[in-house]
């Protein structure tokens, strides 16, 4: 089915621009807003990143602060993982995300290629699941294949997410005595 091979292309080929390689001039919001569709798999244009998105992230302290009204790679770097893991978790567990990760000390150079690398084995793991030969009538079989193991990883994402906010919460109450 040419479909499924264009998926399965597509996930095995398909990455964000490597960290050396994102714009090192600083870009304007509309120049922003241009670049990230290239950074993650898209199969429509329903999802594109708006400006005010990108406003709340800022706000809601997923992504620094613009330097004077332009963007880098360190703001590149979150918008993309922020780009993938909304359509998984809440701004609340993207934020705790993040945080475990600023918290181990690791600069966003260092996020970010731990992120491209999670997301690499991610897709690739998915693409080696899809069978390209695959008849019509196989696809629904696929289909509740892949969403029952987006629901166990769901499951085991969300109980770990809360260990971790729960041993940040108990480390600030201890300091707070």
């Amino acid at each position: 089915m040419e479909e499924l091979l264009d998926l399965k292309r597509r996930m095995e080929e398909e990455r964000p621009t490597p960290w050396e390689e994102l714009p090192d001039l600083a870009l304007y919001m509309d120049q922003v807003i241009s670049y990230m569709p290239r950074q993650l798999i898209h199969f429509d244009d329903g999802e594109a990143l708006t400006s005010a998105m990108v406003n709340n992230y800022i706000k809601d302290g997923l992504v620094p602060r613009a330097e004077g009204k332009r963007y880098g790679p360190v703001h590149l770097g979150y918008l993309t993982a922020v780009s993938a893991l909304k359509k998984i978790l809440s701004v609340r567990d993207t934020g705790a995300l993040i945080a475990a990760g600023q918290a181990r000390n690791k600069n966003p150079q260092d996020l970010y290629a731990y992120f491209c690398g999670a997301l690499d084995r991610a897709l690739s793991g998915t693409a080696q699941s899809i069978n390209e030969n695959a008849t019509r009538e196989d696809l629904a079989q696929l289909a509740l294949d892949l969403a029952l193991r987006s629901y166990a990883n769901q499951l085991a994402c969300a109980r770990i997410l809360d260990i971790l906010q729960s041993d940040s919460s108990d480390g600030s109450k201890k300091a707070k005595k």
